[in-house]
């Protein structure tokens, strides 16, 4: 008689059409923000709220905090394609190699450095299958979530793979929808009038948004056109009862800034400056977006069963004003290079408004979103997943030592003088940096220093040396490429053989 009532239960749930239900797949949404800064919102991820907090305008991270987890010590790559293809493959960028941005085919952006030669990295990103020089072979999140029933929709950037390479386009890695994604990782334009193309200001089209032929010419901000289109492909998976991963992933806050009207003015009143005011307009026209797909998932009724998590791709860019009390901002191994706000509201599981100190990194997301998905088995093409599931701390299990060592890995020459190559990983309070071209090592407790400001390196040579022989086990494990030293024509030593 019980099972019957369990049975009877359950088949009333499902003929009501609501996804509200334990039995069915949750949906998950990942917004997924470009350049966006830890303290570029009102939401504070710091101990105390921060000027750069008063600044900025973001009630709907605000509500999402509300509701879900906030991390504060939630890591990604410190420039974009790197964190992107971790995220989809579980894979550290040691391991992966895409360890620049992607844009043209067997052409990598870095210019000349004097002394070191960066290797022969995974300029053409990611594929689904072989055959492409300089490309790293992968089973994606997506491919996986699709086998198990999901419908996968990719909106906005997605900057996987070169152009002319398979994997330009998110239909070849497993998305079976693609709104906007393509090889470029910015908009020729955020203006509907400009054809969100750069070409009326330099004559380029490698950067035009492809997809959103229908907002030519209209005045709309690329953001709204973004939105409005994923909140109809949500509507179309609810209608079609069929469990969903979203991945908004929006262009901004990336280069070229270009103000949102709906929001500019009132930041300029505040006496910002016109670069500050635009940035801010363009912060707070991304958390609108985040406002309406959340006023979407409630229309639809599908609020308790739909997870949302929010997370930058790396560090706020050079020319912003800094994310203090961080050092550096995207391309720096410092904190302010890759340290990026997360937040996770997962109905049932999460505790409102509640917060995690331990840190996490982009790769986690693969495993964490396929265990949110019951995906039980699942593998990489030929590589250990570095990549390890956050959902403990998201079910209240925060108190775990925080033992476990991550990594970043950067032996690329982009960016001039003010950048340089570098491997770096953290380790309970501990971070270790090793600067390849000086073959040098910096070494900063992040609890009591979360502002890099003290390089212990000479006063911690027993901690120095156990955490570069951590390292440079992990570099070699993984395959690390690193510089070619021009003067020896060989690659730039490992961390522990740099040290004395």
């Amino acid at each position: 008689m019980h099972n019957q009532v369990i049975f009877i239960l359950f088949t009333l749930l499902y003929l009501n059409g609501t996804s509200q239900t334990i039995y069915e797949k949750p949906n998950i949404i990942f917004f997924f923000v470009d350049d966006m800064g830890w303290q570029e919102t009102s939401v504070p991820f710091y101990s105390e709220v921060t000027e750069l907090n008063k600044r900025f305008h973001t009630p709907n991270m605000d509500r999402l905090a509300t509701r879900g987890m906030k991390f504060t010590q939630a890591y990604a790559c410190a420039v974009c394609s790197p964190s992107r293809v971790s995220l989809m493959t579980g894979l550290n960028a040691a391991r992966h190699r895409v360890t620049c941005w992607t844009l043209r085919k067997d052409k990598s952006p870095s210019g000349e450095n004097v002394k070191v030669t960066e290797p022969e990295w995974n300029v053409n990103g990611i594929s689904a299958t072989p055959g492409i020089e300089k490309t790293k072979v992968v089973n994606t999140l997506p491919m996986i979530l699709q086998k198990s029933g999901y419908r996968t929709i990719h909106v906005g950037k997605a900057h996987f793979g070169a152009k002319d390479t398979p994997g330009e386009n998110p239909l070849n890695l497993g998305f079976d929808v693609n709104i906007a994604g393509h090889a470029a990782g910015g908009p020729g334009s955020y203006y509907g009038k400009n054809n969100f193309s750069a070409a009326f200001r330099n004559g380029s089209r490698i950067w035009d948004i492809p997809g959103l032929e229908e907002y030519h010419g209209k005045d709309i901000y690329l953001n709204e056109a973004l939105t409005i289109k994923a909140n109809k492909e949500i509507d179309r998976a609810v209608k079609d009862k069929k469990p969903f991963y979203l991945y908004m992933s929006h262009y901004a806050i990336h280069a070229p800034w270009e103000k949102d009207p709906r929001f500019y003015d009132k930041y300029k009143a505040m006496g910002l400056t016109d670069y500050q005011a635009t940035y801010a307009s363009m912060v707070e026209s991304m958390d609108k977006s985040l406002g309406d797909i959340m006023q979407n998932v409630r229309k639809n009724g599908i609020e308790d069963n739909t997870i949302i998590v929010f997370m930058s791709d790396n560090g706020q860019p050079s020319n912003t004003d800094r994310n203090l009390p961080l050092r550096g901002h995207k391309l720096l191994p410092y904190e302010g290079g890759v340290r990026v706000p997360l937040i996770v509201h997962w109905p049932g599981i999460t505790k409102p408004s509640s917060e995690c100190d331990n840190y996490v990194i982009i790769e986690d997301i693969f495993p964490t979103f396929l265990e949110m998905a019951g995906v039980k088995e699942y593998q990489q093409v030929g590589d250990v997943i570095d990549g390890i599931s956050f959902n403990p701390f998201l079910k209240g299990k925060t108190k775990r030592k925080q033992d476990r060592p991550i990594f970043w890995h950067y032996p690329n020459t982009y960016g001039g003088a003010l950048y340089f190559p570098y491997s770096s990983m953290r380790q309970g309070d501990w971070k270790l940096i090793y600067r390849h071209v000086e073959r040098s090592l910096e070494l900063y407790n992040i609890k009591n220093d979360i502002s890099e400001k003290n390089d212990l390196a000479k006063d911690e040579p027993k901690k120095l040396k156990e955490m570069a022989k951590i390292l440079s086990a992990f570099l070699r494990e993984s395959n690390a490429q690193m510089p070619i030293d021009k003067s020896t024509g060989k690659p730039v030593e490992y961390p522990d053989n740099s040290i004395k």
